[in-house]
């Protein structure tokens, strides 16, 4: 298994995006130590796709992802997959999704151990009060997350 990670600057500042072979496996906020120079396609291609999400082109992601997790923290992530953009869940809906209906506080460690962000969208998931709840970027990135697709939720790959 070969890994290679290449940061990138965004909207809302660098990402690094991490891959095994062909398969994304983490993209984080800023730039992490492991980031290399390597041209490598399917890390160029997740940029591609994530540089058209900030310019409201793309609101389903097209990428090859590999999970590296519990089976709990799979099957959370997998159910994020699901929240369709511009909408929100919560944790317990999430529970209930995976059918795990009393581990909202599990959902929640496994949200904050998403290791790929906004493609795995755990930025859409609020509190049971309907408030932000803590993300790996920072509320103000969740808050513009959740805004920009607010605002453009029609018309879109």
């Amino acid at each position: 298994m070969r890994q290679n990670a290449i940061f990138h600057e965004t909207d809302i500042g660098p990402l690094t995006i991490t891959a095994e072979d062909d398969h994304i496996i983490g993209i984080d906020f800023g730039v992490t130590s492991s980031a290399n120079c390597v041209n490598v396609p399917i890390i160029n291609e997740a940029f591609r796709q994530l540089s058209e999400y900030f310019a409201w082109k793309r609101k389903i992601f097209n990428l090859p992802l590999k999970f590296l997790g519990t089976d709990f923290q799979k099957s959370t992530w997998k159910a994020l997959l699901k929240i369709p953009y511009g909408q929100t869940a919560t944790y317990g809906d999430i529970a209930r999704m995976i059918g795990k209906r009393k581990a909202y506080r599990a959902v929640g460690m496994a949200c904050h151990r998403n290791p790929i962000s906004i493609v795995i969208p755990c930025h859409r998931i609020i509190g049971a009060s309907g408030n932000l709840t803590g993300y790996g970027g920072g509320i103000s990135i969740k808050a513009c997350l959740l805004g920009l697709e607010a605002k453009h939720t029609h018309g879109l790959l």
